[in-house]
């Protein structure tokens, strides 16, 4: 008699947000458990409840490690709650700012108030411009003033970046779609001005600076296939060889396999292929100008004659 093994879902990956980051729980005690159910779990930011995205097989785990358990199953009255809850969450964010501007704050923006589930615990996040100030003693004081409003939850203040600040507040870039970093974006790659470089784009900041004030987010999303295209074509002001003549390259269009060749005052989009390295151009124009030294004898048909 043959025995199956059975698989049960020891670890299950659990998001906060439509677009936040992906955390792990040992689910040992709830092995029903599947994507689109909501759990309770235990946080630095204290309970809170979230989205099962991904369940993970004990044979797919690989090392084991510490992760914190599932506290239980969400239910109906948490669902409550936590939309009670979040109806109060705009009142307590203009507390905040009401509060912050009795104090010295320079450049500081309060973005959101947060409620968990149950209402025990109440996040404000912030975020301080690049030439602000916003000391941690001042911070401190504005914790206790929210605190003697507040009594009831734990009080957390929390400063994130622009980026995030962003993905908060959602809204549409410059494209005219919901920005990315709100939509689908769970994570930040790092971004540099050579990106914008590479896919030959205006280093014009309107043009490449998002809603937030940094490099736009979809700088990262070609610049792999640009970066690899742009491998196999000439360099911008190199000399090259065409079927047009010898001419001088002044742009390119990776995706497409072309440069953009001058030739005489005129422009051509010549494809890679045809591209030959201006020595080469010139070694090739040269010996077809010498001629053929076979020819003379008869039985040669390179044209030389």
């Amino acid at each position: 008699m043959t025995i199956t093994k059975t698989r049960s879902a020891h670890v299950v990956g659990v998001r906060f947000s439509a677009v936040g980051k992906l955390y792990h729980f040992k689910a040992s005690k709830y092995p029903e458990l599947k994507p689109g159910d909501k759990v309770i779990v235990e946080t630095k930011r204290g309970r809170q409840m979230g989205d099962v995205v991904k369940v993970i097989s004990g044979d797919d785990q690989g090392e084991s490690k510490a992760y914190k358990s599932v506290k239980r199953i969400a239910t109906p009255r948490d669902l409550v709650s936590l939309q009670m809850w979040q109806e109060k969450e705009l009142p307590a964010l203009i507390d905040c700012r009401e509060s912050a501007s009795k104090g010295k704050f320079s450049g500081t923006k309060w973005v959101k108030a947060e409620y968990n589930y149950d209402g025990s615990t109440l996040t404000f996040f912030y975020s301080v411009d690049d030439d602000g100030k916003a000391t941690d003693a001042e911070i401190k004081k504005l914790h206790d003033r929210l605190a003697k409003l507040y009594p009831d939850p734990s009080i957390v203040m929390q400063r994130i970046g622009p980026r995030d600040v962003a993905k908060l507040l959602g809204g549409y870039g410059a494209c005219g779609a919901p920005r990315c970093c709100s939509t689908f974006l769970t994570d930040f790659s790092p971004i540099s001005i050579k990106m914008a470089k590479v896919q030959g784009l205006s280093l014009n900041p309107e043009e490449i600076t998002g809603m937030c004030g940094r490099l736009r987010c979809c700088l990262v999303f070609e610049y792999e296939q640009y970066a690899e295209a742009t491998k196999k074509l000439p360099k911008r002001g190199k000399r090259v060889g065409t079927p047009h003549g010898l001419g001088k390259v002044i742009n390119l269009l990776p995706l497409k396999d072309l440069a953009i060749v001058d030739v005489d005052m005129t422009r051509y989009e010549v494809h890679r292929d045809d591209i030959v390295p201006w020595m080469e151009y010139e070694a090739l124009k040269k010996k077809a100008a010498s001629g053929c030294s076979k020819h003379e004898g008869g039985g040669c048909d390179c044209g030389a004659k």
